[in-house]
């Protein structure tokens, strides 16, 4: 069977959990805690020398990248994943790769620096974020989702039509990421709300629920990682992405 490595406060982790659960891949879950520092243990260094979730081994195959993990599953499991996940049709097809290589720098990259300044910028560097920087993350932010709304969403159901597609998938969990810290980025955006509930629905509510648990209970996250050894490996680093 299938092993997943995830946590499920992480994105690109949910999207493939996700999509196994929805499409009925059958997996076992295997928790690598984030907050524990678990992705630095020898154990995990042996499954993955980039000390990063999504993991994906079938096998003796051993898979990196939540993106590659996705296709990889559609391509495996074709006969029984229906084709609006991930379009034979080269057009469509093409509008779904357009939308997941548009998303790493823009929707992802934004979304993940609201949330590291909201929910561990705190606990990690032991001070309140500068206003100026928090007021550029969150302009960043609304610049990508308006570019959701105007560009790949428009006045369609779904990123590429009537149909959920892994466009879709990848968008929702990102935008989930600051609504966790209590920033509803969703107010003042009805087609967007719109959008989301046609998403819940396809993925269904409970399965949507289960899978950001977590995030929606981030407020617990700094307690968890108070005694983590860990966490002075993070201050650099968040020196580095926030200085």
């Amino acid at each position: 069977m299938m092993e997943l490595y995830l946590d499920l406060h992480s994105q690109p982790c949910r999207s493939v959990f996700l999509f196994a659960k929805v499409v009925g891949i059958p997996f076992e879950f295997k928790l690598v805690n984030l907050s524990a520092g678990q992705q630095y243990s020898e154990e995990f260094g042996k499954i993955s020398i980039m000390r990063k979730v999504p993991v994906m081994k079938d096998g003796s195959f051993t898979l990196t990248e939540s993106i590659a993990i996705l296709k990889y599953m559609v391509q495996k499991y074709s006969s029984s994943v229906a084709d609006h996940w991930y379009p034979a049709d080269l057009q469509q097809r093409a509008r779904v790769n357009e939308y997941l290589s548009w998303q790493h720098m823009n929707l992802r990259a934004h979304g993940s620096k609201v949330f590291l300044l909201r929910a561990l910028f705190p606990v990690i560097m032991g001070s309140e974020v500068p206003k100026e920087k928090m007021d550029a993350a969150v302009e960043d932010l609304n610049q990508s989702l308006k570019m959701l709304e105007e560009k790949f969403l428009q006045n369609k159901p779904f990123i590429i039509g009537d149909k959920i597609s892994l466009a879709d998938l990848v968008a929702i969990v990102e935008i989930m990421q600051p609504v966790g810290t209590g920033l509803d980025v969703f107010v003042g955006r009805p087609k967007l709300i719109a959008w989301r509930e046609r998403v819940k629905k396809e993925l269904g509510e409970k399965l949507f629920d289960e899978a950001h648990e977590v995030i929606m209970n981030v407020h617990s996250l700094p307690q968890q990682m108070q005694n983590n050894s860990e966490l002075e490996l993070l201050k650099p680093k968040f020196q580095k992405i926030f200085s």
